[in-house]
């Protein structure tokens, strides 16, 4: 029988080189608790626990809050799998900035010799420069004006790889557990869904800068066209529309 190795929160600091205190606080809230006690009641980590650990690292070194970090590991999401998928949505924009960056010395070129450029050229060229829409962006087109959905791209490109699991798993998240509410009868007052809609409002303060207009004209895109701004085609539209009048009664109800 083979005895796997436990590790006290004293050991476990040193060889992270992480604080007590800062083990201490993430077991507090749930983030990284050990998973065995001594008799004494000391905490005791195991080598699931290392396992989470290394997620938990790997995560943060991305810039991603705590909680962001709790709701993509417990909501089962392999984080070798996310990385993937942001390390292929960077490559995506490097290939398309390289197409872009071949354009525009094309263009250069003829310019410089006092050539004018050909329709298909700068056609082209504002096609590498992003000029097609995807479907979300067609919806917040129809309440945002262009200087705002630039405030949202620049934003969101601020936030570098966290904006990925921002809004691909956090978010999506956020809203399955708060449609779980809904439809559990949970009266949109409870605490737990006030904490969701509190969540929800930050990360929304995150891409919008705390700019009421830009909130309002996102908030009127999902009740306009949820399943664009959700990216889930699949559910139906009143289902979204109720979550969002709950979640709205949640948010203005008195504390």
């Amino acid at each position: 029988m083979t005895i796997s190795a436990t590790w006290k929160v004293g050991r476990l600091a040193e060889a992270s080189g992480l604080t007590v205190r800062t083990l201490h606080h993430w077991d507090a809230i749930g983030l990284l608790s050990p998973s065995q006690r001594t008799a004494g009641g000391h905490r005791e980590y195991t080598e699931d626990d290392l396992v989470r650990l290394y997620q938990v690292l790997a995560l943060r070194s991305l810039g991603l809050a705590l909680d962001t970090i709790a709701v993509c590991l417990d909501a089962g999401v392999d984080p070798v799998r996310l990385v993937r998928n942001h390390l292929a949505g960077v490559e995506a924009s490097i290939a398309a900035l390289d197409v872009l960056r071949r354009r525009l010395v094309q263009l250069g070129d003829e310019l410089a010799a006092d050539q004018a450029p050909t329709a298909t050229a700068l056609l082209d060229a504002l096609r590498a420069i992003g000029g097609t829409s995807p479907e979300g962006e067609h919806s917040l087109s129809r309440h945002l004006d262009a200087d705002q959905i630039h405030v949202l791209r620049t934003r969101a490109a601020d936030l570098g790889p966290a904006m990925h699991y921002l809004l691909e798993v956090e978010w999506p998240e956020l809203y399955r557990r708060a449609e779980r509410l809904r439809a559990g009868g949970t009266p949109p007052t409870d605490q737990m869904v006030r904490r969701l809609v509190a969540r929800m409002d930050e990360l929304s303060a995150l891409f919008t800068g705390g700019d009421a207009g830009i909130s309002a004209g996102v908030r009127a895109a999902w009740h306009d066209d949820p399943a664009a701004l959700s990216g889930d085609s699949g559910a139906p539209a009143v289902a979204w529309r109720e979550l969002a009048d709950y979640l709205d009664r949640a948010r203005n109800s008195p504390a």
